[in-house]
């Protein structure tokens, strides 16, 4: 006999713990199921983004981080210090530890929220008009029944035609953040976040970095100016980044990795590397979700369609996060879990997708929110710029980091901010000031009559915001 509940969760990742959580909060019987595995075999909620992706990256960024500065920059604060090794094994270790943290602490949410945990793959079985049931295949089978049902199981890296992960010699984010050794020198074929990111990371460990990238253009997305000045400091850090490639047979063997390309000018290249991290995007996952066998319908790129209120073709079973439409971000997905949780109680869950802030974790970092200069070129829509440099700021000169800019765009005629662009210190916890500013449709002049704690790297967001206006105070 099934197990009877108000709500399912099918995946435990950002988006699937959040919307368990806001369900139980609003009075729900709810179920949550998630089959990660950590090293042991136990449970460990959190999705990729807690396992492989958002968390783990940022605990490696940290400590390569803190290795470069202690090679390089500890000497300009006066701290002399020699013999500085690197451990590999402990710093991986770190990062597992953080890891872990995380998933206990989803666990324990869950607990806390008197929400039933089951470990396991969740997959359709049949559809009434009464709900749905739901297996989950797992050390334990279990049979679970619910009216709603939501859809959170994410997505897995792409991988290239031909060439599939064997997570030795060719990885993806999942290798990439495990690998036993520093390799002497890495090939990445993409030069999106997840590409720059852990080429910023095993940089600073010591291996020699190059990066493939297919399009002409360096961080398409972002404004352009701000990828011009990211490129700048990359580019001086010692990444290679080659632009308007297109990768040919890659030869993957005990000694290596050999990838054949042809160069922005057409001549045939060969880049021979120790390991091959690819980081060309991501896929929808809806592995043995059993959609064909209730009806679910699929998009041709294998995402589940749902409509605006993160509805499916199916009644009450919805579907958020990257499974869906938009952005692969986890605070995308966080936020539709608490609206459709909202929206299964008769509230009026709120998802504004022209606020959803963006964040590369490199150094300098890279954040933004809204419209950049290209896209309202594009569409046609007036508006003024303006910028402050991080150079001119106190705090960041004490901080010894002055790299970057912050870049407001506002309408001409209304003022309203339209897009927040940073590079450089603290980008992404600057944006959020941003972020707040356009959800109440805040002016420029808004921001600029703001009082800002001085020093404080936040200067720079007033700064830029009197920029618009052509009258900025320190610079």
């Amino acid at each position: 006999m099934s197990q009877q509940f108000d709500v399912i969760v099918i995946g435990g990742g950002p988006g699937g713990y959040i919307a368990a959580i806001r369900a139980a909060q609003l009075g729900f019987k709810v179920a949550a199921i998630d089959e990660w595995k950590n090293a042991a075999g136990g449970p460990a909620p959190g999705g990729t983004c807690t396992n492989v992706g958002c968390i783990p990256s940022k605990a490696l960024l940290q400590s390569s981080e803190h290795f470069e500065f202690s090679h390089k920059h500890l000497a300009e604060h006066g701290v002399k210090v020699s013999g500085v090794e690197l451990d590999l094994p402990t710093l991986i270790g770190r990062k597992d530890t953080v890891v872990k943290q995380n998933n206990d602490g989803i666990l324990y949410l869950f607990k806390k929220n008197k929400i039933s945990f089951f470990h396991g793959r969740g997959s359709f079985v049949s559809a009434t008009d009464a709900g749905y049931e739901i297996k989950v295949s797992g050390a334990k089978e279990e049979t679970l029944f619910a009216k709603q049902v939501v859809l959170a199981t994410g997505s897995n890296a792409r991988a290239l035609p031909g060439t599939p992960f064997d997570e030795i010699n060719v990885l993806s984010n999942d290798g990439a953040l495990r690998l036993g050794a520093v390799p002497k020198k890495l090939a990445l074929i993409g030069s999106g976040v997840i590409g720059l990111e852990m080429g910023s990371v095993w940089r600073r460990l010591g291996a020699e970095v190059t990066i493939l990238e297919g399009l002409p253009t360096f961080l398409g997305a972002v404004d352009q100016q701000v990828a011009k000045e990211a490129k700048k400091a990359f580019d001086k850090q010692g990444l290679k980044i080659n632009l308007g490639v297109k990768v040919g047979e890659i030869k993957a063997s005990d000694a290596g990795v050999s990838i054949a390309y042809t160069d922005a000018k057409g001549e045939a290249q060969t880049l021979e590397a120790d390991k091959l991290i690819v980081s060309i995007g991501r896929v929808p996952n809806t592995i043995g979700l059993n959609a064909e066998g209730v009806g679910l319908k699929l998009d041709e790129r294998g995402a589940i369609v749902v409509d605006e209120e993160c509805k499916t073709n199916l009644p009450g079973v919805w579907a958020i996060g990257d499974v869906v439409r938009g952005p692969m971000l986890a605070h995308k997905a966080e936020e539709e879990g608490v609206a459709v949780a909202e929206r299964m109680a008769g509230q009026h869950g709120h998802v504004n997708f022209n606020t959803i802030p963006w964040v590369i974790y490199t150094s300098p970092e890279i954040a933004w929110v809204g419209k950049t200069e290209e896209q309202l070129k594009a569409d046609g829509v007036a508006y003024k710029a303006g910028s402050f440099p991080f150079l001119a700021n106190g705090r960041a000169r004490a901080l010894g980091d002055t790299t970057g800019f912050v870049k407001f765009i506002a309408d001409a005629t209304t003022d309203e901010i339209l897009g927040v662009h940073i590079v450089g210190p603290s980008a992404s916890e600057l944006i959020s000031e941003a972020v707040v500013a356009m959800e109440f449709k805040a002016s420029a002049e808004d921001i600029a009559r703001i009082c800002h704690a001085h020093p404080s790297l936040s200067e720079a967001t007033k700064e830029a915001a009197l920029a618009v206006d052509k009258r900025t105070l320190n610079f």
